[in-house]
């Protein structure tokens, strides 16, 4: 298939300005055509493939496949490439089949390269001690593992290892750049993996790493940006101006707009726009979009920062060492800050400025909420925002991950054993402080946060509300689709698949699963039985895969030590109790997110409206920008949700009943 260049074929190329330091070196495909190259220069062991396609371009624009105005020194060149007007010269490097690279500077290998894999990335501590060893196959899962469980130093250890065996492995003093490929008015590439489909355009200067674009889920890099010590993976945009260093980009992220980050780690679906990042790690869909925002040594998931989110890692002692952790589905109002260390619940609402290291993990749902610098904690209160409901839905819609190899294993259930087992443990905090301090007292001091009588009380309801609807849900998941013909075979069905899935749940960035779960794993990394980072990742896709069931588990526990049933004497009238309080629960959950989505349009909410006009042209302008209430999407998915829960129940309820 490839040949040596005939002599008719060296007059030829020399005729049009190419050179070679030894022509013997050069390979060409056996359909090779000279006359498709131009101002050409070869060093070291060439092999070109065959030149005889065209291109189109924006604005209809068509160019034949060719090499013009290049230096090529030890390189492999594919099928139907165009490759034009390289500044200086391109070394070591395999190019695949329908490349294009135009206007490019440098484009080199110039040792034995890793291609980012085995970068260490300081996270969460700038000064050291949590580092995450980054690789083309890291999930958040492992990265999770990697930089908090510092306390089974083996288990690093083994990881670590793994790690640099993957990246050894796949070293290499060749470059590889995939099929398919456009590299277009970039300056130096050095030691750069490409896979299929990357559109490179613009790119500044991009220096040890990989950029994992596939056929499925292309990549696309763009003007200015600056990268080194990176892995960019599948599906994921990095465009206008934006600066890495020692950072990995995880599935169908986009970066933009000058955003500025250092070691630090982003996965699936993450967003970041404007501010910067220094030693964060943000799990799945966490997103920043303003130029005022600084998100620094924490850990975040599901996370939206408001404009002006600040949190400081320094008290100028003994270097910036502390760390914080937000955990998944938080939200921080404009100019927000928290002194590090702190820990925040899930699904928490961050407002005004926190000084003091508070831990709120044990209350999800809540405010936080600054006054007279006071921190009040509200919790539980974030079950009755629209806001949170509308979160939950639209997350799932926006996994914009193509690649049929998804890393990160990603549960987006707002109600879960891990979220559903703080607001057992919330509900045990809460009386406890009742009991201790008094039902009278005014406030109450909890985690270096003070709580408000009332809130203290409401948070009490509304938790118990939240575990019947949750406890509720999974009975009727268990039962719904199995028809049963007596209290016997609905006993049979409660009883659960497996054992897995009692006790503690974790959520490991993005994962929610059950401890003992992963404890087996992480034992198993520790004696080598498991030594593979394809291993490690194929048993927690299972264990994502078996959700459900492992939930059930958990689930069935509970509503024993909650209801007080058991296995042997549960009947159907007790189902329905369970059923009736799921019922109640989810149409009391809908009607307060209801009342709260009308206040989107009250009168208040359409100040600025009509500017210039009566209160009718201010009401009419506010229905034509914002709309009907009745007619809202989201209203009406309210309204529908109750009246679907409603008729379920009716469903569950008159089934049961034919089992007396």
């Amino acid at each position: 298939m490839y040949r040596k260049l005939t002599k008719e074929e060296i007059s030829i190329l020399e005729s049009r300005f190419c050179s070679a330091k030894n022509w013997d070196t050069v390979e060409v495909h056996n359909d090779f055509n000279p006359l498709k190259m131009s101002k050409v220069t070869f060093s070291g062991n060439i092999r070109i493939g065959k030149l005889d396609s065209d291109f189109t371009f924006e604005g209809g624009i068509k160019k034949a496949a060719g090499l013009h105005n290049v230096s090529f020194h030890n390189c492999e060149i594919g099928n139907n490439v165009l490759i034009d007007n390289v500044q200086s010269y391109i070394a070591n490097y395999k190019i695949g089949n329908n490349t294009v690279i135009q206007n490019v500077d440098r484009l080199l290998t110039d040792e034995k390269s890793r291609f980012g894999n085995g970068v260490e990335v300081a996270v969460l501590n700038e000064t050291g001690g949590r580092e995450v060893m980054i690789n083309d196959k890291l999930t958040a899962h492992v990265a999770y593992i990697l930089a908090l469980y510092r306390h089974r130093p083996q288990l690093v250890q083994s990881l670590c290892r793994m790690i640099r065996f993957y990246a050894d492995k796949h070293a290499s003093e060749t470059g590889v750049i995939g099929d398919n490929v456009r590299i277009i008015n970039c300056g130096l590439i050095r030691n750069v993996k490409i896979g299929d489909n990357a559109h490179i355009e613009g790119a500044r200067r991009l220096e040890n790493g990989s950029i994992n674009s596939n056929a499925f889920d292309p990549v696309f890099v763009g003007y200015g940006v600056n990268a080194e010590d990176f892995i960019i993976c599948s599906g994921s945009h990095v465009d206008n101006g934006v600066m890495l260093t020692r950072c990995f980009v995880g599935q169908a992220c986009r970066l933009g707009h000058a955003y500025s980050a250092g070691d630090s780690l982003f996965f699936s679906n993450c967003q970041g726009e404007n501010g910067e990042a220094c030693a964060i790690f943000a799990g799945p869909y966490t997103v920043t979009h303003h130029k005022s925002t600084l998100l620094i040594a924490g850990m975040f998931s599901f996370m939206n920062a408001g404009s002006g989110s600040n949190q400081s890692n320094h008290m100028y002692k003994l270097g910036p060492i502390h760390q914080g952790i937000i955990e998944r589905g938080g939200k921080t109002a404009s100019d927000s800050y928290i002194l590090w260390p702190a820990k925040i619940g899930a699904f928490s609402l961050i407002m005004g400025r926190h000084y003091r290291n508070s831990d709120t993990s044990n209350m999800p749902f809540s405010y936080l909420i600054e006054n007279k610098d006071e921190t009040i904690l509200v919790p539980g209160i974030n079950l009755k925002s629209i806001g949170t409901i509308r979160d939950a839905q639209k997350f799932p819609k926006r996994d914009n991950r193509k690649d049929p190899n998804k890393l990160d294993q990603i549960n987006f259930n707002l109600l879960s054993p891990y979220t559903v087992q703080k607001m057992f443990r919330a509900i045990d905090i809460l009386q406890g402080l009742q009991e201790t301090c008094g039902h009278t007292s005014g406030y109450y001091s909890y985690q270096s946060c003070m709580i408000k009588n009332s809130s203290l009380k409401r948070g009490i309801e509304l938790y118990n509300i939240a575990v019947k609807k949750f406890l509720g849900n999974s009975i009727i998941s268990r039962l719904i689709e199995h028809s049963h013909t007596s209290a016997e075979e609905m006993r049979a069905r409660l009883k659960p698949d497996t054992r897995d899935g009692l006790g503690e749940w974790l959520d490991i960035a993005g994962l929610i699963a059950p401890k003992s779960l992963i404890e087996k794993l992480l034992n198993g990394i520790e004696t080598g039985e498991i030594n593979k980072l394809k291993e490690i990742n194929q048993i927690i896709e299972e264990i994502h895969r078996n959700y459900y069931s492992l939930e059930w588990t958990w689930a069935w526990d509970k509503i024993q030590t909650y209801y007080g049933y058991s296995l042997d004497t549960i009947t159907p009238s007790d189902v329905i109790h369970i059923v009736e309080d799921w019922r109640e629960a989810v149409v009391y959950l809908d009607k307060v997110i209801y009342e709260d989505a009308k206040k989107e349009f009250s009168l208040s909410s359409q100040t600025g409206f009509g500017a210039d006009g009566s209160n009718d042209e201010q009401r009419l302008d506010f229905e034509q920008v914002r709309g009907v209430f009745e007619q809202n999407t989201f209203v009406s998915s309210i309204l529908k949700h109750i009246e679907e829960k409603m008729a379920l129940g009716d469903r569950v309820i008159a089934k049961l009943k034919e089992l007396y």
